[in-house]
């Protein structure tokens, strides 16, 4: 299939043109393109005129020209072949071509022959390696076309075949590279969903380990399992920051591809798969039964090892009666988990975060956490679940990849359900004036 004509063909096409006009004195050239490749010599599909001379000769129906009238009355791919005799003649698809001039004789009313336009009108196709991709119509009222001319004539046809043919392979490379630009984007996205997923139940295990090495008496044989637990997740935490700076620098180092505008579309380009990449490898869309409770229960565990080495409070109020939810187990971990470490990590020393579960609105059961961290800025808020996105949390030493809130706001859609943010946070035991902190509920529908 054809694909856009870019604008240094039609800048082509005009030149030829004016070869035309000026040099042989053409009073009609049109180019026309193929929607679609043509096999010669049989084939079908609809021409689209891409330059035109003069411009008034193709106008609305009732204001053309009469030799326009002509062209568009006869003018039609699967109907036009060229004859060896005459190449101004028509010969309707479906017919045979004549081998000898009796046979043509013989066979003219079927053959259903006839000049296409009246007057000195030749018509040439686009042709290169039996492809047709268009065709070449010019004209002139005062004068029969010479052998001479007919050859200039070719020629030029045979110009704008290979030229086109050019600009449809141009049009093809740049097409490939906009699908490898759209497979890296998508590649990058799932590499930076999956090592920010790999942070969490890292920095997890890192915390376990050092709790351990403090239970552990002096001498005794699995102290040094539990050294060798922190010296190995510290080196994991080394590698996921080398990954992240070899990532930045390879976006700064690679610029963005400008590829040019097309002015004529000919056909539209083929429409890519716009869905995201999968966020975590069996979350699926899979949703099954569970309990609010249940899910948090593991996600706890960690939860408060972590704010016991960061000297935080955690407090919990979960109802363990709480009606079912409809959700993706794996995927909502996910989820709590990004917003709990979000929480641990922006409440400063000795602060609180409070993790509630069983609120209730309409079809949905929410769980609540609040922090009384710095908060979120207004203008932040607004682009919260933006990819990369961190605002003025940016500007301060605490590391992070602008990510958690962005995975966690499209598996909750996923699921069906709802994420609300309040800034100043809603619950009133953690806030102060100093410390603002921060709200997250998660709704999830109820089953």
């Amino acid at each position: 299939m054809l694909m856009s004509a870019s604008s240094d063909f039609i800048a082509l096409c005009r030149e030829q043109i004016a070869l035309l006009t000026q040099g042989l004195g053409a009073t009609l050239s049109i180019v026309y393109l193929t929607q679609e490749l043509v096999e010669t010599p049989s084939g079908e599909a609809k021409l689209i005129p891409v330059v035109i001379y003069p411009e008034t000769a193709l106008l609305p129906p009732g204001e053309e020209t009469a030799e326009a009238t002509v062209v568009h009355k006869q003018l039609q791919v699967g109907n036009v072949f060229i004859l060896p005799n005459d190449r101004r003649r028509l010969l309707t698809a479906g017919s045979e071509s004549p081998t000898s001039s009796q046979e043509s004789e013989a066979s003219q009313p079927h053959l259903k022959e006839e000049y296409l336009f009246s007057g000195n009108q030749i018509v040439l196709p686009l042709v290169y390696e039996g492809v047709m991709m268009g065709l070449l119509v010019t004209g002139r009222q005062d004068r029969a076309w010479n052998e001479h001319e007919e050859r200039q004539i070719q020629q030029i046809a045979q110009t704008l075949a290979i030229a086109c043919i050019l600009d449809q392979r141009r049009a093809w490379f740049e097409e490939q590279l906009r699908e490898q630009q759209i497979l890296q984007e998508k590649q990058r996205d799932l590499l930076d969903n999956l090592l920010h997923q790999f942070r969490n139940p890292l920095t997890a295990l890192r915390t376990f380990g050092k709790l351990l090495l403090k239970r552990l008496r002096p001498g005794d044989s699995n102290r040094d399992v539990a050294n060798s637990i922190v010296r190995e997740s510290d080196r994991l935490q080394e590698l996921l920051q080398q990954f992240d700076q070899v990532i930045d620098l390879t976006e700064t180092d690679l610029a963005p591809l400008h590829l040019p505008e097309h002015e004529v579309f000919v056909e539209a380009t083929i429409q890519k798969d716009a869905k995201p990449p999968l966020l975590l490898p069996g979350t699926g869309d899979k949703t099954v039964d569970c309990s609010l409770a249940d899910i948090l229960e593991p996600l706890l565990i960690s939860a408060k090892a972590i704010a016991q080495e960061r000297k935080l409070k955690l407090i919990t109020e979960i109802k363990h009666n709480s009606p079912l939810v409809r959700a993706n187990i794996k995927a909502l971990r996910e989820v709590l988990t990004n917003i709990i470490d979000n929480a641990l990590k922006y409440t400063p020393t000795g602060g609180k975060i409070l993790i509630q579960a069983g609120q209730e609105k309409a079809n949905f059961q929410g769980i609540a956490i609040s922090d009384n961290g710095p908060g979120i800025p207004p203008k932040d808020l607004e682009h919260l679940g933006e990819r990369h996105y961190r605002g003025v949390q940016a500007q301060t030493e605490i590391p992070g990849t602008g990510l958690g809130l962005a995975i966690a706001k499209q598996l909750i859609e996923q699921m069906q359900g709802e994420i609300e943010v309040f800034s100043p946070a809603i619950n009133s035991k953690l806030t102060s004036s100093n410390a603002p902190g921060t709200t997250f509920i998660i709704w999830l529908p109820k089953v």
